[in-house]
């Protein structure tokens, strides 16, 4: 068994001074190798016109794009591909067209038995009057799903992007000064004319979603209409009143109630209501407001996420917050 060396034995040894070197506690080079400042450069002036030339010559050739050889010829090429690519896409463009049936040949792709389904028996399986309606929220009702959720999701990002933290009370402050400045309230005109126009708008865009099964017009453009309308409010009466009929709250759990009020309305019919499979859902008379199945109730879901998006993107990209 060794014996244990003393403290200032161990202290000489190679190995305490490789570990204290590694451990970074002492520098092997600090104190021993003669550390001297460095003199300042005196350039004589034939040197100094020198060096000046090459620098020149330098940023002449390297960073002097007007008469950079090689920057020309990059920007030649580059114009003359783009034109040949250009040509042969146009090219190719026509020839394809070439290949296409003329207008109004009955062997076209389009005039098959889908569209032909949807004209002929439309009315009977959805009970819609229009055939767009029954088109895009029965038989398409999944890809309305997955528009609606697109908003969803853009409405989330724009969120995520520009709201101001609530922490932070200096941006908040300074979001309600400029608010104000740039956006000046209490406008008598203004005012009396929103006071006028947002109930008859709001009201004009309920009277499209309602109607989207009988008439043109549905869950999108009834939800843009009746967003304009919160808009107009908004910039009437401001944020403090405004958030009093729609805050950020109201606008998140209407958008989730509405998108799972549609994933839930239609995911029985999905299961359920394929052709020749029976769902249940009693259409009612063709014409009335009460009919349709649940297209009445998928437009009013749709309208709603519409109309928060566009309203939520207002308010974010001017000011923020609600």
């Amino acid at each position: 068994m060794s014996r244990r060396k003393s403290d200032e034995a161990y202290e000489k040894t190679f190995a305490f001074k490789f570990f204290r070197w590694l451990s970074g506690e002492k520098d092997p080079y600090l104190d021993v190798v003669e550390m001297k400042p460095q003199k300042e450069t005196h350039l004589s002036e034939r040197m100094a016109r020198k060096y000046e030339m090459e620098k020149n010559q330098m940023v002449r050739q390297v960073y002097d794009l007007r008469r950079n050889k090689y920057v020309h010829l990059f920007e030649k090429t580059y114009k003359l591909a783009a034109i040949l690519f250009c040509i042969l896409l146009a090219i190719l463009l026509l020839y394809t067209v070439s290949y296409l049936p003329a207008t109004g040949e009955a062997n076209k792709a389009v005039n098959n038995e889908v569209s032909q389904r949807y004209i002929e028996s439309g009315l009977q399986e959805t009970g819609a009057v229009n055939i767009v309606t029954g088109m895009i929220l029965d038989y398409r009702a999944f890809d309305t799903f997955g528009e609606s959720n697109v908003l969803f999701v853009a409405t989330v990002t724009v969120l995520i992007l520009l709201h101001i933290n609530k922490k932070n009370m200096h941006g908040k402050k300074q979001a309600d000064e400029d608010d104000r400045k740039y956006e000046p309230k209490n406008d008598p005109i203004l005012q009396i004319g929103a006071t006028i126009l947002v109930p008859v708008i709001i009201l004009f865009g309920i009277y499209i979603i309602l109607n989207g099964h009988l008439s043109p017009g549905g869950g999108f453009s009834g939800g843009a209409v009746i967003g304009a309308g919160l808009i107009l409010y908004l910039n009437a009466f401001g944020f403090e009143k405004t958030e009093k009929l729609f805050s950020e709250k109201t606008q998140k759990w209407v958008s989730f109630g509405a998108l799972t009020t549609y994933c839930l309305a239609k995911s029985y019919s999905f299961f359920t209501g394929a052709n020749h499979l029976e769902s249940h859902i009693p259409l009612g008379t063709p014409g009335h407001i009460l009919s349709s199945g649940l297209i009445l109730l998928l437009n009013i879901c749709v309208g709603m996420v519409v109309a928060c998006t566009m309203y939520t993107f207002y308010v974010m990209f001017r000011k923020g917050d609600f």
